[in-house]
């Protein structure tokens, strides 16, 4: 199989530090721009030091690289992949002059999220630009591949993860599991220009009915705006709290927000939520998130084919279907309106 119009994938990130003297450097770049205090700032470096301020999303993209890289030489496309990152090493506009260097012209981007806000989606878009814009004239093309909230092996991905935590579980309690999603919250102005909320209750719905769940709801976490500022909520410790005064007594909860392991996920939920557990007596498990599995990798081949090949059949799972490009009036920032249709 040969690829014409498109001569490298590019893997789009958000980055984190591999060691103590990257935090504070890497924090300030999260947060430039943005008025979030210094305490703060110092606050979340605290919790990089509980892992001697390496964060395990460089590594897990670097393996999700791998794990595509070999599904492409087999089955192709046999494109290169390169890695970029909007805050930490590498960055954007390095390796967008890498695939210049190297006589990339035109690229298909994967960016590590799969939903759709200003954050995960239309910010990217405007990383590559100004990575593109720092790299001159002769910077390769760029274009983002689709959000894949409801691909089937997105989906399955998921739904196996999950019963696998489900599993632990003595058969005779299986049936009263309860499966708290949870997702990055962000600004209730944020959301209101796009389809994020929307995205993860579909997500959720699909996974839960495919495991047979009907004892379910998608919860948030790490919010890190002003206390006066409304967030999507509500936060999953607030949930896990409630849960026990329900009487609940086994809980699975699903990061279905996202796809690796990253810091957001080990420390909010394998610390705190854990710490929180513990004291309540709730037996909770975390399944994994998407990663490497198999099916997640396949995917990612999927969306490669189906931007390749226009007469290749676009997959969903369920009856929401998101475009194949991002248009001019999707995840705006919150102080810009969404256009009227």
């Amino acid at each position: 199989m040969s690829a014409t119009t498109y001569d490298a994938i590019l893997l789009v990130s958000f980055g984190g530090p591999e060691g103590m003297p990257d935090v504070i450097p890497f924090l300030e770049n999260v947060l430039r721009g943005r008025n979030v205090p210094r305490e703060r700032l110092l606050q979340v470096a605290k919790h990089y030091e509980l892992f001697d301020g390496v964060s395990p999303i460089n590594q897990q993209n670097r393996d999700l690289m791998s794990a595509l890289k070999r599904l492409l030489d087999t089955d192709g496309p046999p494109l290169p992949i390169y890695f970029g990152n909007r805050n930490w090493n590498p960055l954007l506009p390095d390796t967008l002059t890498k695939m210049r260097d190297d006589g990339v012209q035109s690229a298909l981007a994967f960016v590590t999220s799969a939903y759709s806000s200003y954050s995960s989606c239309r910010q990217y878009l405007e990383n590559i630009a100004d990575a593109r814009e720092k790299v001159g004239p002769n910077a390769p093309k760029v274009e983002k591949l689709r959000a894949f909230f409801n691909h089937p092996l997105f989906v399955q991905a998921n739904v196996e993860h999950i019963r696998q935590e489900l599993d632990q579980f003595p058969e005779s309690e299986r049936s009263s599991v309860y499966l708290a999603f949870t997702a990055h919250s962000i600004p209730e102005s944020m959301a209101r220009t796009c389809d994020y909320q929307a995205q993860l209750e579909e997500t959720s719905r699909l996974v839960a009915a495919e495991l047979g769940v009907a004892d379910w709801q998608l919860v948030f976490q790490s919010r890190s705006g002003s206390p006066s500022q409304p967030w999507l909520g509500p936060d999953v410790c607030d949930h896990l709290q409630q849960l026990h005064a329900r009487g609940i007594k086994n809980v699975i909860v699903a990061p279905i927000g996202f796809i690796s392991d990253h810091m957001e996920v080990i420390y909010d939920l394998d610390v705190e939520a854990r710490q929180l557990c513990d004291r309540l007596g709730l037996n909770m498990r975390r399944a994994a998130t998407a990663g490497t599995h198999p099916s997640f990798v396949s995917m990612i081949r999927e969306l490669i084919l189906e931007r390749i090949d226009p007469s290749r059949p676009v997959r969903y799972a369920g009856n929401y279907q998101s475009p194949l490009q991002c248009g001019d009036g999707c995840c705006l920032p919150a102080s810009v309106s969404r256009p009227q249709p």
